[in-house]
């Protein structure tokens, strides 16, 4: 009989003492009605240990990277972020046998570049902003197997990171190419990715600077993703959940056309700017006494916010309901607002009366 090992338990009883650490939360859990309780009973049974199983694998390459900078970045991004490959692999939930396998192995890999690239942007002094780009050269080989794979370090940071990224990168492009329909969204998934590594590019300059090269940045693409503010764009950009769902539609036996320009439609910049204005709405005090850049108090007030991305939320659910699947893109949204909606670090704030407003547009 397979021995589920105490770590991934772990992680199981740590999820599921999250979903109901608070009152507002085991509300707003119940609100989603059977189906949705049938899915995340599925997400945290079956999804999150197959994801810590892969993140442990990766996990043991990183402790072998021999610069002790860059291993420690790497151990910190899979250490802290763990939850970003978990909930980035949450419409495996939806899947079943060998194909929910693969596509999570898919999104391990693939969102702990994203992961590793944002600490070495981050956390590591003296990486310039050629540097940001030169690094993110990775997430787009990773997501095309015609590229030639790059030097990614070559305008820094310094060090051997004992050719961990590249396995990282190889190892996304093995797993993509096996799937049905991956040379329908291949290009589909360089496009979006682009978007973010050229906000990271942009995001990480010197205060004042980084958000007239963002709001530039909006104006050159308005055309495309019109009635957006600029930070609205720059958010959509940072999220990586418009990659997984191109990549859910390439592991189907069937794909029609018409569904890839309907999943980006949905997801960008809809369901990815709803993702990074949450992650925002809860790390704005972290954000002030860091002087880092927060999307959210770009808003002229906390009204202003709350309007804003109400309006965002109704309006992504309605999108998403027109895709094939509606239920589990419904869902992704739902299971994304109650997490972020009802964290600690609302309360902490203080932002309890905002995010009850936001919770109301789910309906």
């Amino acid at each position: 009989m397979f021995a589920v090992p105490d770590a991934l338990w772990r992680d199981v009883r740590t999820t599921i003492a999250t979903v109901f650490s608070r009152p507002t939360r085991v509300r707003r859990f119940l609100a989603l009605g059977p189906r949705g309780w049938y899915a995340t009973a599925r997400f945290v049974a079956t999804v999150i240990p197959r994801a810590s199983r892969e993140l442990a694998d990766i996990r043991v390459r990183a402790e072998a990277i021999p610069d002790a900078a860059l291993r420690e970045q790497a151990l910190a991004s899979i250490d802290h972020k763990a939850y970003h490959v978990q909930g980035g692999a949450i419409l495996a939930t939806f899947m079943r046998g060998e194909r929910a396998n693969h596509y999570i192995a898919i999104v391990a890999a693939v969102e702990t570049i994203y992961d590793y690239l944002d600490n070495l942007c981050d956390r590591l002094p003296g990486v310039s902003q050629r540097g940001f780009a030169s690094l993110h050269e990775s997430l787009l080989d990773a997501l095309d197997d015609r590229r030639p794979l790059h030097d990614y370090y070559r305008d820094g940071p310094a060090g051997d990171d004992g050719g961990y990224l590249r396995a990282l990168v190889e190892r996304s492009r093995g797993l993509l190419r096996t799937l049905p329909h991956y040379g329908a969204v291949r290009e589909t998934l360089v496009d979006v990715a682009r978007y973010y590594a050229e906000l990271q590019v942009l995001k990480h300059g010197p205060a004042g600077e980084r958000e007239r090269a963002c709001d530039a940045w909006y104006a050159r693409n308005r055309e495309r993703f019109p009635g957006l503010a600029w930070w609205e764009f720059a958010a959509a950009c940072g999220s990586s959940l418009p990659v997984f769902a191109l990549i859910e539609l390439a592991a189907r036996d069937t794909l029609a056309p018409h569904e890839i320009d309907a999943t980006v439609a949905a997801y960008f910049p809809g369901v990815s700017a709803i993702h990074i204005l949450l992650d925002y709405f809860i790390d704005q005090a972290e954000d002030r006494e860091h002087g880092e850049l927060n999307f959210v108090a770009c808003y002229a007030d906390s009204a202003e916010a709350v309007i804003a991305l109400r309006r965002l939320v109704r309006a992504t659910l309605a999108r998403v309901q027109t895709l094939a699947d509606a239920t589990s893109h419904s869902y992704v949204v739902q299971a994304m607002c109650v997490f972020y909606l009802t964290h600690p670090k609302v309360f902490e704030q203080r932002l309890d009366r905002e995010s009850a407003a936001l919770l109301s547009a789910l309906g």
